[in-house]
């Protein structure tokens, strides 16, 4: 009898307990100030540039900070630069599992009709969609575009509807598409701006397979009895070109969006509608010159944050670490750059991994540049009546 009586005491001291300390007013809430997302646009004395251009872009891959832009917005006739969209999709494609690149292609009497630069693809030919590939980031062949959009999609006229669908979706909002290859004799619309090159430049190299196409300099196809020489001439003359793609025709003149990769940091140039297929590469090479003579990328990797306390949680604390950050900055200013950890008071479980309970913010000149979250690296289930008894009948049991 006086051992239930002991137990029923117990029980009630642990309710009591219990209650005082879910009505606690001691946990510290979260500091609002310190989740802000700011950002500045990079500066210094960086010396300005003038491109022979209808209009240009200089992109920075990693962050897609814009570092150069001149006339950028207008939409404007892209010739083969329009193939960056047919080949997204295709990478998409593959990336799903919809095709692969071993898949055989019978090439259709449309596609074999395609004229401008082509590898003569004869109606009913078959070849790999990779060599495919191949012929139309290389040689940029309109005749394996089509047989590319065609296979993915069922038909040009489906492919087409679906790049203008993720043109929209990425944000290139005045890029129009009429059909796969950029092909301008008979559109009565089909434009994209200098931006709108930019930023599906950037998605498509989010592929990585598509620069071992775009990097290679010369191959062959049909077993060596035809020869492919990528258009984009900056692979071979520039040091860190990797890709990407040219055009030209009357109505375009002379395009590119060409990526290097050098200094830890990538870059995207675009030129649209430049006199001649000289200027236009040099155009380019000047913004690869220019960004890299002038822009950094400062970067600081995911760090533990050590722990933070959690108040009626299943554990008393949760380690926390830094979300990586990117930012494009001046170059002269990259090592200037200031980190100042703040971190939420106490929180109160649950906690779910993930879940923000900090920053990093990095400011340069006093301005901020950056904020970089700081997250729980566990789960930690909160405390319920019966856990927290539990715990308290263990402890008076051991004591």
């Amino acid at each position: 009898m006086k051992k239930l009586s002991v137990i029923f005491l117990s029980f009630l001291l642990i309710i009591s307990i219990f209650c005082t300390y879910c009505a606690a007013d001691s946990i510290i809430e979260p500091d609002d100030d310190a989740s802000g997302d700011e950002s500045t646009e990079a500066g210094g004395a960086i010396p300005p540039l003038e491109v022979d251009a209808t209009g240009a872009c200089l992109m920075e891959a990693n962050t897609g900070t814009v570092l150069f832009s001149q006339n950028a917005e207008e939409a404007v006739a892209p010739a083969s630069v329009t193939k960056i969209m047919t080949l997204l999709l295709v990478m998409e494609a593959l990336d799903s599992g919809a095709v692969t690149l071993e898949d055989k292609v019978t090439v259709s009497a449309n596609a074999a009709s395609m004229g401008g630069s082509q590898v003569f693809l004869e109606e009913g030919e078959q070849m790999t969609l990779d060599d495919l590939l191949k012929c139309t980031v290389i040689a940029s062949a309109n005749d394996a575009a089509v047989a590319l959009a065609e296979y993915v999609m069922g038909s040009e006229e489906a492919f087409v509807a679906r790049m203008n669908e993720r043109a929209q979706e990425l944000g290139a909002t005045t890029a129009v598409f009429e059909n796969a290859t950029g092909l301008d004799d008979d559109v009565t619309c089909h434009v994209m701006s200098a931006m709108d090159v930019a930023l599906i430049s950037r998605a498509l190299i989010s592929h990585r397979k598509i620069l071992e196409y775009a990097s290679v300099w010369m191959d062959t196809i049909r077993d060596g009895a035809f020869t492919l020489t990528n258009t984009n001439r900056l692979i071979r003359y520039y040091d860190g070109a990797t890709g990407l793609k040219t055009g030209s025709t009357d109505k375009a003149k002379f395009c590119i969006t060409a990526t290097a990769d050098k200094n830890g940091m990538e870059l995207i140039a675009v030129i649209m509608g430049a006199p001649s297929r000289d200027s236009r590469n040099a155009s380019a090479k000047m913004l690869f010159d220019w960004g890299y003579a002038n822009y950094a990328l400062y970067t600081d990797p995911a760090v533990s944050c050590g722990e933070i306390d959690v108040v009626r949680g299943l554990k008393d604390s949760v380690p926390t670490t830094s979300t990586p950050i990117s930012i494009v900055l001046p170059k002269a200013k990259v090592g200037e750059v200031a980190r100042n950890v703040s971190m939420n008071g106490a929180l109160t479980g649950p906690v779910s991994k993930g879940d923000e309970v900090g920053s990093v913010t990095y400011t340069l000149d006093g301005e901020v540049v950056g904020v970089a979250p700081i997250c729980a690296e566990e789960n930690v289930e909160g405390l319920s009546f019966w856990s927290f008894a539990y715990r308290m009948f263990k402890i008076f049991i051991l004591s």
